[in-house]
């Protein structure tokens, strides 16, 4: 009695099954398609941070081949390039960008950068003039900075500084340009207090770290500031004391710097071994 019942149950569940796979095909692929979407999505990110950059570049130029016309994958190729050091080839691939209707004030910066990167001042500077006053961004205003400085125009470089210092909780890097700036005017004293300011948002800042003692050098204050530093770069750092010593013309100063800094880094130290020879060579020539 229960097999009527069992097969009644089962046809009916066919009939169901039939019945929402018909109208249902449709939802399917579109649910499939958004999967791709977010999928490609992620993997474009990973691209863009997380892979080594020559592989991200291989990636975005098989993509845009296929999809000349998509923004993303152009940007994302432009973005690669940029991470690779290919300067040339990104001022190509975000010009591509910049010239695309769906171009963004975003793009135009990032044109810029890639202009300032391939020494392209005035291109640059046309470029940042491209994009309305109102689309104020860190980034932005650090390359309106550099480009004031590349200018010499001091006043505007300060106020495009200390705007874009204002736009960042991660200010290290332009503090550091600024720092750089003011070292290129002859401002040494406000230079140091720069570079140490961005030392104090990130202590691993070699770069910030050398600027500061050439700061110091340049001051004819010969001792090594009280910052966190690597037996290594306690070396360095007294090599670059010891050249800006030998530079000003105090010598035997600069001579007693370069024994330190040999003395102190952990392996041989060609620069400074270098450096000594041929002061030893002058100095008896």
């Amino acid at each position: 009695m229960r097999h009527p019942i069992i097969v009644t149950l089962c046809f009916g569940s066919a009939l169901a099954l039939g019945a929402c796979d018909k109208p249902g095909n449709v939802d399917v692929e579109r649910a499939d398609t958004s999967v791709n979407v977010i999928d490609e999505s992620n993997l474009n990110n990973i691209m863009l941070s997380a892979v080594d950059p020559n592989e991200a570049v291989a990636y975005f130029r098989r993509t845009a081949a296929d999809n000349p016309d998509r923004i993303d994958v152009i940007r994302g190729l432009a973005k690669s390039l940029i991470r690779a050091k290919k300067n040339t080839e990104a001022m190509s691939a975000w010009s591509r960008v910049v010239a695309h209707p769906e171009a963004t004030s975003d793009d135009r910066v990032g044109l810029a950068d890639s202009l300032i990167r391939g020494g392209k001042w005035e291109l640059a500077e046309a470029t940042l003039d491209t994009i309305p006053p109102t689309y104020e961004t860190f980034k932005r205003y650090r390359l309106e900075a550099m480009v004031a400085d590349s200018n010499e125009e001091w006043k505007s470089a300060d106020s495009y500084y200390e705007t874009a210092m204002g736009l960042t909780t991660q200010p290290s890097g332009v503090l550091n340009n600024w720092g750089y700036s003011k070292l290129s005017r002859g401002d040494y004293q406000k230079a140091e207090e720069l570079f140490g300011e961005a030392l104090k948002y990130n202590s691993k800042m070699y770069t910030a770290k050398n600027n500061l003692v050439l700061a110091r050098g340049a001051q004819r204050k010969y001792d090594l500031p009280i910052i966190p530093m690597t037996q290594t770069e306690r070396a360095q750092l007294l090599h670059t004391m010891a050249l800006a010593a030998i530079k000003q013309g105090d010598v035997v100063t600069g001579k007693g710097l370069l024994h330190q800094a040999i003395e102190t880094h952990p392996q041989h130290f060609e620069p400074a071994v270098r450096s000594m020879r041929a002061l030893e060579n002058n100095v008896t020539n």
